[in-house]
């Protein structure tokens, strides 16, 4: 579905994040991280925000339902970005780069994992500040496990919370979450 313009950004993307993505891999490796970013990830799938979005709701069902209407808009936002834009994931494209965990789906742009992360986290923290300070280090986790397994380039994990921080505020301020 991506066009001709949209596949040469990509593939020059692609090229240049190539080092840094194997780099810090590597580096991954060297410090036995991985195991910790598949955990991380595993997490991140869902699991980690299905338990929050169910503690939101007990303890305020409106927020809990708020909550799971941005999510719903989230997964229908990042599926249909990577359904347009065709970014194939860095180890379909670069041989180099060895996938440490399963996808999800075949497209990486952007990072479906980083945009709930990061607009699960901002929703938080607009009605509960001290819990989205519990769940920062966690979501900057994601990021950097999307990275770490070969399952995204960085410019992805960016895009993905830009988009999770856009999406927040929309959701936000269109869903009924105070007053």
């Amino acid at each position: 579905m991506s066009d001709i313009r949209t596949i040469s950004v990509f593939r020059r993307a692609d090229e240049w994040e190539l080092a840094h993505c194997l780099r810090f891999m590597a580096w991954c490796r060297k410090m036995d991280y991985i195991g910790f970013f598949r955990v991380i990830s595993r997490l991140g799938d869902g699991i980690f925000w299905y338990a929050m979005l169910i503690g939101v709701a007990i303890a305020n069902l409106k927020v809990g339902i708020c909550l799971a209407l941005a999510g719903a808009l989230f997964t229908s936002s990042y599926k249909l970005l990577k359904r347009t834009l065709v970014r194939e994931r860095p180890f379909i494209t670069h041989p180099s780069i060895h996938s440490e965990a399963p996808a999800l789906d075949r497209y990486s742009f952007p990072s479906g994992h980083t945009l709930h992360a990061v607009g699960f986290t901002a929703l938080i923290g607009i009605e509960y500040p001290v819990l989205a300070l519990a769940t920062l280090p966690f979501t900057l986790l994601v990021g950097l496990s999307r990275v770490a397994l070969g399952l995204h380039y960085p410019s992805d994990v960016f895009a993905g919370a830009i988009g999770g921080l856009l999406l927040a505020c929309f959701s936000f301020i269109f869903l009924p979450f105070t007053g």
